[in-house]
């Protein structure tokens, strides 16, 4: 009986030590595996803050981008609009030259057939009275 006692004891002995180092394992294994998720977790923190700070940065680079298009493209329209003017300016220069010739061409013209009228008149006049004095 001494032996079996002795032998469960042995044994009881060895299955608990046994167990307590599987404990022991499983509760480093555990702590080890939440140390890489937590080295994990801030990896992947660290990749998004890298990533976002990357957007933040491509964002401001396409507006800085966007305003100086839009700048280029709002002098462009500008000086459109001011070649557009001067073009509109010059056809009315022109215009006003071309009513002002006219004008002195008509009234050259009209001075030129009232002459015209004037010297028919008077020679008609003057044939006139050499017919009435024979």
């Amino acid at each position: 009986m001494k032996k079996l006692l002795l032998s469960t004891a042995l044994l009881l002995t060895l299955s608990l030590s046994f167990i307590s180092c599987r404990d022991t394992k499983k509760s480093d294994s555990v702590e080890e595996t939440m140390e890489n998720v937590s080295d994990a977790v801030e990896d992947a923190a660290e990749d998004v803050e890298e990533a976002t700070d990357d957007a933040m940065e491509a964002a401001d680079d396409a507006m800085k981008e966007t305003e100086s298009t839009l700048e280029k493209a709002a002098d462009d329209i500008d000086d459109m609009a001011n070649d557009a003017v001067d073009a509109t300016n010059e056809a009315l220069d022109k215009a006003e030259k071309a009513v002002d010739d006219a004008a002195k061409s008509t009234g050259k013209a009209l001075q030129d057939a009232s002459d015209a009228v004037e010297a028919e008149v008077q020679k008609i006049t003057d044939e006139h009275y050499e017919k009435k004095k024979d």
